[in-house]
């Protein structure tokens, strides 16, 4: 899979993620301070997204301190589709039932374990294909 990961500043979080998707055998691109330093979540929300939009990458994983800014600049992205997932059971439900396409992470709150775990969950989670639910997410998109 292929994936695109961006956080503000690099901690346990992001270093464990990283590690996790590269033992998966995921190619990882990395945004913002993983690759540069960069701090500026807004232009890094909105780099992974757009790197998910354009086919780039399968999906996105973003962080910041509390992770609500920079999701919140990934959803400004058209076709993305952001959710700020502080355990397992929610990444499922994102993805299930919203097609969710970028992580949201907070930096603050998720320990490296739990981050494993609500990335597994995100990850092996498929979008659902009930007519129903696939109407109501297109809707996001009108």
């Amino acid at each position: 899979m292929r994936v695109a990961i961006g956080a503000d500043a690099i901690g346990p979080l992001t270093d464990a993620l990283v590690a996790q998707l590269h033992a998966r055998g995921d190619e990882v691109s990395v945004y913002g301070a993983l690759a540069d330093g960069s701090a500026a979540w807004a232009s890094i929300g909105r780099s992974v997204g757009q790197a998910v939009v354009a086919g780039q990458a399968d999906i996105g994983i973003v962080c910041c301190w509390t992770g609500t800014g920079i999701t919140i600049a990934a959803n400004k992205v058209v076709g993305v589709r952001a959710a700020l997932c502080a355990d397992a059971g929610t990444a499922e439900g994102a993805r299930r039932w919203n097609d969710a396409n970028v992580l949201g992470l907070s930096m603050r709150a998720t320990t490296p374990a739990i981050g494993a775990e609500i990335l597994e969950a995100f990850l092996r989670t498929p979008a659902t294909t009930d007519p129903d639910e696939c109407a109501e997410i297109a809707k996001l998109g009108a």
